[in-house]
C-alpha cells in the first residue's frame, strides 16, 4: 500500500510510493525479535559433544549435513533483515576467531527474548542498551579474570584446545589424529613479527580428496598442486628439485594491435615460423641457464615449449592459481619472476621431491620434503564425500583455534564454566549499577546461561538441576573453572579435564551476541519497498515467465 498522510484542508499527500509496507513501534520489534531469535532455535540444538547435525538441501538437490554454525547459516537462505543480521554474527565470528559461532547466534536470540519480556513491561529499548553493554564490559573483565596463560610450546594444551573445538563434529576417534595434524601445521606457518606471534591459517592449503579414511589424513610439508604435468614426456617425479615459479607466459603473444604480415614466397612463411619456434626455444633456455628442474607457471605454455621443456627433462605445470604460486614462493623459499630475462639460480625455490600423484580420479602434483616451509598442505581422506566436508570444517575450526592461543596464549574453561562465572558476577553488578538499567544487567545474567543450560538439554540432562549445581559449585571460591560434564551430567572443573578454549573465540561471541541483540532492539519502524509490477512476474534474468 502507498503510504498517505492528509494536509489540514485534508489534501491527501503520498508520501512512499505505492506497494511499500511499514510496520512500526511494538510489532516492528516483535516481528524482528521473533525472527532472530527463530534463527537462535535453530542452531541451538547443534550446540555441544551431544549436540545433533543438521541435513541440508539447497535449491540443486546438494546435501549438506553438519553441526557447524557457520556452515548452516551460510547454507540456508534467509529473507528477514533480522535474521540475516544474526547471519551476519555468524559470519563475523567465523572470519574473526574461526569457532564459536553457534554460541554466538543462541546467546544473540537468549538476549533478545530477555529483552522481550522487558519491552513488555514497558522498560525503554535504549535503557536495554545501556544496560548491555555495561553487562558485556563486566563479562570481558569477569572472562580475563577467569582466563589461564599458556606456553606456546606446551603441545598437551594446544591439543586440548583442538580437540575441545572438534569435540561436536562427527568425525568421531579420528579427532586426535587431526588435532595432531592441525598442531604442526600452525607451529609450521607460525612467524615471530616484532614482539608477537602470528599465525595465518590461509597459509595452510586444506584439499580433500574422497578415498581411504580419516586416519589416512595427512600433513604434506610443502604444498598440493591441482594440476597436472603438461607434457607426457616430462619427468613425473624429481628429487631435489629446484623451482623456477614463473607469471609470464611461455608462448608467444599476439600482437594488441591488428597487424597484417604480407608473405610473397613460401620460404619466408618457414622463416617465420622457424622465428617462433626460436623463440621459444631461447625462453627455454634461459630457464634451463638459471638451473631450474621444475616449472610452475601462472600463466599457459606453448605446446612447442612443452616439447622444449620435456626435452631438457624439465617437470612443468601451467596455469596454476595466483594463491598457490604464494603458497608456492612461502614453501619453497622461491621468488616469483614476471620476466624471464631476470631468472636467475637465487630466485629458485628447493623442495626434496616433486612428483605427480594420482589421488582418486586425479592427478596432483605435490611439492613437498621442503626445508622450512611458511605455507604447508592438510590433505583430508575420508570414504564419503559428505564425511570428507565434515572433516574439513573440523579441521578449519582446530587450525582457528589452535592459531587463535598462537597468537593470544590464554584460554579459558569450557563447558559453561566462563558463562556460569559471568553470571555470578553480573548479578553481584546489577545492585550497584541500580535503576531501571539493572533489570538489562540481570537480564544479560539470565541470557549467558542459556550454554550451560543447552549443553544439558542437548546431552538429554535435567537442564535445571544443572545449572543449580553449577550455580552452588561456582559461590565456592575455587569454583570459577566448575562446569558441565555432558558424558556423566556432573559438575566438574573442566579446566583440569582438559574442556578449554581460546580466550578471542569467548570475547568475540560475546561482544558480537550483545552487538546485534542491540542493534536489533533500537529498530522501531521498518519500511519496505517492493518490487514494480512489471519485475514481478519476471525471473532472476529479466525475461517473463514463459519466453525463451
Amino acid at each position: 500500500m502507498a503510504y498517505l498522510t492528509t494536509t489540514a484542508s485534508g489534501q491527501p499527500v503520498l508520501i512512499l510510493k505505492e506497494g511499500t509496507t511499514r510496520s512500526r513501534g511494538r510489532e516492528a520489534q516483535r516481528n524482528n525479535i521473533m525472527a532472530a531469535r527463530i534463527i537462535g532455535e535453530v542452531l541451538r540444538s547443534t550446540l555441544g559433544p551431544r549436540g545433533m547435525d543438521k541435513m541440508l538441501i539447497d535449491s540443486l538437490g546438494d546435501i549438506t549435513i553438519t553441526n557447524d554454525g557457520a556452515a548452516i547459516l551460510d547454507e540456508i537462505e534467509v529473507d528477514h533483515p533480522a535474521a540475516k543480521m544474526m547471519v551476519e554474527v555468524a559470519k563475523t565470528q567465523d572470519d574473526m576467531v574461526g569457532d564459536g559461532t553457534t554460541t554466538a547466534v543462541v546467546l544473540a536470540g537468549e538476549l533478545l527474548k530477555k529483552a522481550e519480556e522487558l519491552l513488555d513491561q514497558n522498560i525503554h529499548p535504549t535503557i536495554l542498551v545501556s544496560g548491555y553493554r555495561k553487562a558485556v564490559q563486566k563479562a570481558m573483565e569477569t572472562i580475563d579474570r577467569t582466563a589461564v596463560s599458556v606456553d606456546v610450546e606446551d603441545r598437551a594444551t594446544l591439543r586440548k584446545v583442538a580437540l575441545t573445538s572438534m569435540a561436536s563434529k562427527a568425525v568421531g576417534p579420528a579427532k586426535e589424529h587431526l588435532a595432531e595434524i592441525a598442531i604442526d601445521a600452525v607451529r609450521q606457518i607460525t612467524e615471530k613479527r616484532g614482539d608477537r606471534m602470528l599465525a595465518d591459517i590461509d597459509n595452510i592449503q586444506i584439499i580433500k580428496k574422497t578415498g581411504k579414511s580419516l586416519f589416512e589424513s595427512e600433513l604434506v610439508k610443502g604444498v598440493i598442486i591441482d594440476k597436472e604435468v603438461v607434457h607426457s614426456g616430462m619427468p613425473k617425479k624429481m628429487e631435489r628439485a629446484k623451482i623456477a615459479l614463473l607469471d609470464c607466459p611461455l608462448e608467444i603473444e599476439k600482437t594488441e594491435i591488428s597487424a597484417e604480415i604480407r608473405i610473397r614466397d613460401p620460404t619466408q612463411m618457414q622463416a617465420f615460423l622457424d622465428q617462433e619456434t626460436r623463440m621459444l626455444q631461447e625462453m627455454v633456455e634461459k630457464i634451463k641457464a638459471a638451473r631450474a628442474t621444475v616449472v610452475f607457471c601462472q600463466k599457459g605454455i606453448d605446446d612447442m615449449a612443452q616439447h622444449f621443456l620435456a626435452k631438457e627433462g624439465i617437470l612443468a605445470a601451467r596455469r596454476v592459481k595466483e594463491s598457490d604460486m604464494e603458497k608456492l614462493a612461502r614453501a619453497t623459499g622461491g621468488r616469483i619472476t614476471t620476466d624471464l630475462d631476470d631468472l636467475g639460480s637465487q630466485d629458485l625455490g628447493v623442495a626434496g621431491i616433486v612428483e605427480e600423484r594420482k589421488i582418486g580420479d586425479d592427478k596432483m602434483i605435490f611439492v613437498e620434503k621442503c626445508k622450512d616451509p611458511r605455507s604447508v598442505a592438510v590433505l583430508i581422506r575420508a570414504g564419503l564425500e559428505r564425511m570428507v566436508d565434515e572433516a574439513e570444517r573440523a579441521m578449519t575450526d582446530a587450525l582457528s583455534v589452535v592459531s587463535d592461543v598462537m597468537e593470544n596464549n590464554k584460554i579459558v574453561a569450557g563447558g559453561g564454566a566462563v558463562e556460569v562465572e559471568i553470571a555470578k558476577e553480573l548479578r553481584s553488578y546489577a545492585t550497584k549499577v541500580g535503576g531501571r538499567e539493572q533489570l538489562a544487567v540481570e537480564a544479560f545474567a539470565d541470557a549467558i546461561e542459556i550454554i550451560p543450560k543447552t549443553l544439558a538439554e542437548n546431552a538429554g540432562l535435567e537442564a535445571i538441576d544443572i545449572i543449580v549445581n553449577l550455580r552452588a559449585a561456582h559461590e565456592k571460591t575455587d569454583g570459577k573453572y566448575m562446569g558441565i560434564n555432558v558424558f556423566t551430567g556432573k559438575t566438574e572443573n573442566t579446566h583440569q579435564k582438559g574442556v578449554v578454549e581460546p580466550l578471542v573465540v569467548k570475547e568475540q561471541a560475546v561482544k558480537s551476541a550483545a552487538e546485534s541483540a542491540s542493534m536489533i532492539l533500537r529498530i522501531d519502524d521498518v519500511i519496505a519497498s517492493t518490487k514494480p509490477k512489471e519485475e514481478r512476474g519476471k525471473p532472476p534474468g529479466g525475461m517473463p515467465e514463459g519466453e525463451e
